[in-house]
């Protein structure tokens, strides 16, 4: 997987690649299993940080399928409304600046 403009700029890290994978795909909900593979983190390494993120409220619980527990990034939340649009304007400036140096560099 190709690396995010938000984990260039903020660092790779597990909890940032966690992260990043719940801003990407804030609409909608997974398992633990879906959020670690997606996210490319190690399921126990998963499980240490998820109690925390449960925790702040930065997660919510959606919905039980079967015995899976589906998860989804808690936009009613103060704290991850600010960091959505942190991590869009961390997009938004470094597309506009990449943009504009390939713009300079082609004419």
């Amino acid at each position: 997987m190709e690396e995010s403009i938000f984990i260039k700029i903020m660092g790779d890290y597990p909890l940032i690649r966690v992260m990043n994978y719940l801003l990407i795909f804030r609409e909608f909900d997974y398992s633990l299993t879906d959020i670690a593979e997606g996210s490319e983190v190690a399921w126990s390494t998963l499980n240490l940080l998820w109690p925390k993120l449960e925790e702040n409220k930065i997660v919510t619980h959606t919905r039980d399928v079967g015995k899976a527990k589906m998860f989804k990034l808690n936009t009613s939340n103060k704290i991850v409304q600010d960091l959505i649009k942190f991590a869009d304007a961390i997009v938004w400036d470094y597309t506009k600046t990449n943009i504009l140096k390939e713009i300079v560099v082609t004419r």
